[in-house]
Parts: C-alpha cells; sequence; structure tokens
C-alpha cells in the first residue's frame, strides 16, 4: 500500500510542477506584454483597448479572488 501511495503522490507531484510551470509561463509572457502596454502605441488607444484591458482584468481578478479567498470566494 505505501509504495503504491508514493508512487502516486509522485505523479501528483509531478502534475503539480507542470501546472505551476505552465501558469508561471503564462504569467511571464502576461507581464512582458503588459510592460510593452500590451503592444499599444498611447497615441493609438481607443475604447476598444480599455474593453480589452478590463476583460483581461475581470479574468485575472477571478483567478486572484478564488486564489486568496476574496470576492466571491471569501469565507
Amino acid at each position: 500500500m505505501t509504495t503504491r501511495r508514493a508512487a502516486d503522490n509522485s505523479k501528483a507531484l509531478d502534475a503539480f510542477i507542470a501546472a505551476k510551470a505552465e501558469i508561471d509561463t503564462m504569467l511571464e509572457r502576461l507581464k512582458a506584454l503588459s510592460d510593452d502596454h500590451f503592444e499599444t502605441h498611447p497615441d493609438e488607444i481607443h475604447w476598444g483597448h480599455v474593453g480589452t484591458l478590463k476583460h483581461y482584468a475581470c479574468l485575472l481578478r477571478q483567478m486572484t479572488d478564488s486564489a486568496f479567498k476574496e470576492g466571491e470566494h471569501a469565507a
């Protein structure tokens, strides 16, 4: 039984590390895009850009609320 549990834990750990690496890669890409002002120039900003960023913020807020038990996920 112990060997099986260790193997399951090892597989879970491998899957956890892979998922974390995927998240880290996405965060790095988002940070780089943000640092580049989402590939926009100040003279070209229009309300469509605002809507897009608000949508991104909404999606990220859902994630952070869940991760930090805030908003609708608050206890």
